[in-house]
């Protein structure tokens, strides 16, 4: 059944987030589309280890619960309000990693310096401006920074790394730590050159049209 299949790939996105460093303990969370009205989200307060695809909570397409037992993810409002203005975006994947955590508090946007990270993002990640966890204003302003591009920082919180699939989205979240800690180093190496608008735009462009459907055939053999 298709929404078991996603609930079960939220919670494999889950393991890898603690594997790779990305969260600790229970925080973060992620999503995803399983249909035009519904969507799949982490519970509140779980460890991902701990999970089990009834665990994983289905909502509409406003918030409101239409199956599970348990709370969804505290942030919630933010994942909706992003769904809402991105029609292309399939799932979403909040962590908080500490390179790209740092630009955040800093209130620093990662330069577009990496090929891999604008090829999958599109451009800098911005820094949305600060607002507390959980509420319409974080949403808001997620948004409004995130543009039509596929990440954004939250100030003095964390990231969100968005995609057409659960593993695009974490793809997003992994460019942008990368990208992150290399963007750190190189301003202590004396600052850090940012690649021209147009050539984000083409790797931009050639990862949209070509690289994007040359992964999800290999996810599919997989």
């Amino acid at each position: 059944m298709l929404i078991e299949k996603v609930q079960s790939e939220i919670i494999d996105v889950g393991h890898k987030l603690l594997r790779s460093g990305l969260v600790t303990g229970t925080w973060g969370n992620i999503s995803a589309r399983v249909a035009r009205d519904t969507l799949a989200i982490t519970p509140s307060g779980r460890n991902y280890l701990s999970l089990e695809t009834q665990d994983i909570v289905l909502v509409d397409q406003n918030g409101k619960i239409k199956e599970g037992k348990l709370t969804p993810s505290s942030e919630l409002p933010l994942h909706v309000a992003v769904y809402q203005a991105r029609s292309d975006i399939g799932a979403i994947v909040h962590t908080h990693s500490v390179f790209a955590s740092a630009c955040a508090v800093a209130n620093k946007a990662i330069a577009p310096i990496i090929e891999d990270l604008l090829q999958v993002v599109g451009g800098s990640v911005e820094v949305a401006h600060y607002a507390l966890p959980g509420t319409a204003e974080l949403a808001h302003n997620a948004v409004k920074s995130l543009g039509n591009k596929n990440a954004v920082l939250l100030a003095n919180h964390g990231v969100l790394g968005c995609g057409s699939t659960l593993s695009e989205a974490l793809l997003c979240c992994e460019l942008v730590e990368k990208a992150a800690q290399i963007y750190i180093y190189a301003q202590m190496l004396g600052g850090a050159i940012s690649l021209s608008e147009d050539d984000i735009s083409q790797m931009h462009a050639f990862y949209q049209q070509h690289y994007r459907q040359r992964q999800e055939e290999a996810r599919r053999e997989e």
